[in-house]
């Protein structure tokens, strides 16, 4: 029998069987992990198994191909934040994109202090500003962990490395003011702090928000519209009602 015990990230939640649930979980080295918690649907459970908390995670499995079983204990509850509508939306849509994203089995430690990162900015920022650039620059991280990366460092068009304020939505790469002239409705807005650091304008996270989410539709949730693009889609349309 192996067994694994690690820190971990509630990603995701499923009912199976009348009492059990199969639970995903991003681990710092081993990557996303799914595993089946008796009883994880019980009264008791169901607070530690929320989207976005931190556990402790035992994983038991007698050979590679067999769902493991799993055990957790709250190790940071993030669970006052599902009270709110736009943090919960934050955190929804961020872990849900994880589990469906990510490939079972596959270390991807920038990704999981990444997804930390956003789930701690949510938590500690007073405003939505203050976490929805960490959450434009994880999605953009995660697209380039995928193999589907955006070239921002010149202009497809000219090979500038400068002025950058655009990205094509053909070839994922950037493009230059000077480049873009008589194609700018077909191209997509470059906030700048994606290239400077930093935070933005509420236009310019929007922007980003669009950006990434072409990509990701375009590239790795081809198959999920209805239902996972649907949490996306409540989190920007709460975004664009706070900033009104």
């Amino acid at each position: 029998m192996s067994i694994l015990a690690t820190p971990a990230i509630v990603c995701s939640l499923r009912q199976h069987g009348e009492h059990g649930a199969i639970a995903r979980l991003l681990t710092p080295d081993d990557g996303l992990i799914a595993g089946y918690v008796r009883g994880g649907r019980s009264r008791a459970m169901r607070p530690v198994l929320l989207p976005g908390n931190s556990v402790a995670a035992t994983f038991r499995a007698r050979t590679e191909e067999q769902l493991a079983s799993l055990t957790v204990e709250l190790a940071h509850s993030r669970a006052p934040l599902h009270a709110e509508p736009l943090p919960a939306a934050a955190i929804d849509w961020a872990c849900a994109l994880t589990a469906i994203a990510l490939p079972e089995g596959t270390p991807y430690p920038a990704l999981h202090s990444a997804l930390d990162g956003v789930l701690g900015a949510v938590e500690a920022a007073p405003a939505a500003r203050g976490w929805a650039v960490a959450l434009v620059r994880y999605e953009l991280l995660l697209l380039a962990e995928l193999g589907f990366g955006l070239d921002l460092t010149r202009c497809a068009a000219t090979g500038d490395a400068t002025d950058l304020t655009f990205v094509s939505p053909r070839s994922a790469a950037a493009v230059s003011r000077a480049g873009a002239v008589g194609y700018e409705s077909l191209l997509l807005p470059l906030p700048p702090f994606l290239l400077e650091g930093g935070t933005g304008e509420w236009s310019q996270i929007l922007d980003g928000l669009r950006l990434t989410g072409f990509f990701l539709e375009r590239s790795i949730l081809t198959d999920w519209r209805a239902d996972v693009l649907a949490a996306r889609e409540r989190l920007v349309e709460r975004l664009k009602r706070a900033v009104a």
